[in-house]
């Protein structure tokens, strides 16, 4: 589940393609070890960019519904206004109890940005998926202005999976889909309606990742991010728990699937309905073991070409706050991502 509540010359050579990866090489330093700013608290990023404008988005915490932060060189961040202050009418009514939004995921769909988020209570599947839109993410634009869309998509105690942690993907054919899901029977797969950005009528939603609970207690995964890459689908998950500051055991897989529907394997051929797949962040950070639980990727596909994740980790010496964690990807002669962190 997620934690409740949360150009200057060196941009002019991100634009030109002296990107912070190259920079980091030259410099001998990763672009984690150079992140400033404000970093914490940063929970569940998704990453996106306008114009010369780096966005994060993540989990929103007290009355800041969905956190916002923005760079022009990928390097110092600056905390924004959140995105709303007050919960929708409609997601009070379909989660009583409700007073945040999480995990978003942002994308641009149709001439407009898209604002995917959560609401639900901590432990339930009472959760439903909303979505806002924007025609810009820049808050000094005339046009900037976010108007809420409505209910995407709802599961009740009822239902075998859990509405939060949504995905926008769109396929090789032009399809558009929603990935979501946590705990419960994992990772589910919805088509869109390419006008609304809602479920097709009567869609039923495909499986495509599960990890078989073992005795006495559940197997965590959550937070799907599918990337699409040289004739695959790649979908990150995080296994584990988060939320738990220093003790999270929260850590990122990846599996590829030739069809977006799966199934998903790992390098080794394991199955991601089965709890396999390859790690893609590991929970033993070598970094004097400061960082713990990375997790809930989100994925930015840059205008030079690069990869970038985005992720969360607890900082051990910041007594566990969640911290904004940015890698280059770069794709190794198997066709696999390693991220660079």
């Amino acid at each position: 589940m997620k934690l409740l509540g949360l150009l200057s010359a060196t941009a002019a050579l991100a634009l030109s393609g002296a990107a912070p990866a190259q920079q980091a090489a030259s410099t001998g330093t990763t672009l984690n070890a150079r992140l400033t700013g404000d970093l914490a608290p940063t929970h569940d990023p998704v990453i996106a960019r306008d114009g010369d404008t780096y966005y994060v988005f993540g989990t929103g915490h007290g009355e800041r519904l969905v956190e916002t932060k923005s760079s022009k060189d990928l390097t110092h961040w600056t905390a924004g206004a959140p995105v709303f202050t007050k919960m929708p009418d409609w997601a009070l009514k379909a989660v009583p109890g409700t007073n945040g939004m999480w995990a978003p995921d942002i994308a641009f769909v149709n001439g407009r940005w898209r604002l995917y988020y959560s609401v639900s209570t901590f432990g339930s599947n009472r959760s439903a998926i909303g979505m806002a839109t924007n025609a810009t993410l820049d808050p000094k634009s005339p046009n900037f202005a976010w108007r809420d869309e409505g209910l995407v998509v709802q599961s009740m105690p009822s239902d075998n999976f859990n509405a939060i942690d949504p995905n926008f993907v769109i396929d090789a054919q032009g399809r558009h889909w929603l990935s979501l899901g946590s705990f419960w029977t994992g990772i589910k797969l919805f088509e869109l309606d390419r006008k609304t950005g809602k479920p097709l009528n009567a869609a039923k939603p495909y499986s495509i990742a599960q990890r078989p609970a073992p005795a006495g207690g559940p197997a965590p995964v959550e937070a799907p991010f599918i990337v699409p890459h040289g004739g695959f689908y790649y979908l990150l998950v995080s296994y584990d728990y988060c939320c738990k500051g220093v003790n999270s055991t929260y850590y990122t897989v990846v599996g590829r699937s030739k069809a977006i529907t799966g199934p998903y394997l790992g390098k080794d051929g394991s199955k991601l309905m089965e709890g396999g797949g390859t790690i893609f962040l590991r929970a033993d950070l070598q970094e004097q073991q400061r960082f713990r639980g990375p997790g809930h990727p989100g994925w930015l596909h840059d205008k030079d070409g690069r990869d970038y994740v985005v992720y969360h980790a607890y900082d051990k010496e910041t007594r566990g706050a969640p911290t904004l964690r940015i890698a280059p990807v770069r794709w190794g002669a198997d066709g696999w991502p390693v991220a660079e962190y």
